[in-house]
């Protein structure tokens, strides 16, 4: 018999309703956030989002789920590592 856990472990699901409140899975941490990005490190990869007004409403590690409101206006995805470079912060990252 199949382990269903195994299957559902990398699984990544956006849905956006009206551009104002999303719900996201296979979130694995929070690397930054404000009112105007939110930045993911979600099973497939680092996403950023960005937007006015933006909030974390829920944010369950355990269940690697969060909702976000605000108006959203972009999201762009990079690979793991690209945030994972090891011996530089993420604010030397940010400020290159």
């Amino acid at each position: 018999m199949e382990d269903l856990n195994h299957i559902n472990r990398h699984q990544h699901r956006m849905m956006i309703n009206n551009r104002q409140n999303g719900s996201f899975t296979g979130i694995t941490n929070v690397i930054a956030f404000d009112e105007g990005e939110v930045i993911l490190e979600t099973e497939m990869g680092t996403l950023s989002i960005k937007g006015e007004g933006l909030q974390i409403k829920r944010l369950d590690l355990d269940k690697k789920e969060a909702d976000i409101e605000g108006r959203m206006d972009s999201f762009g995805y990079s690979e793991k590592k690209g945030f994972g470079t090891k011996g530089e912060s993420f604010w030397s990252r940010l400020f290159r």
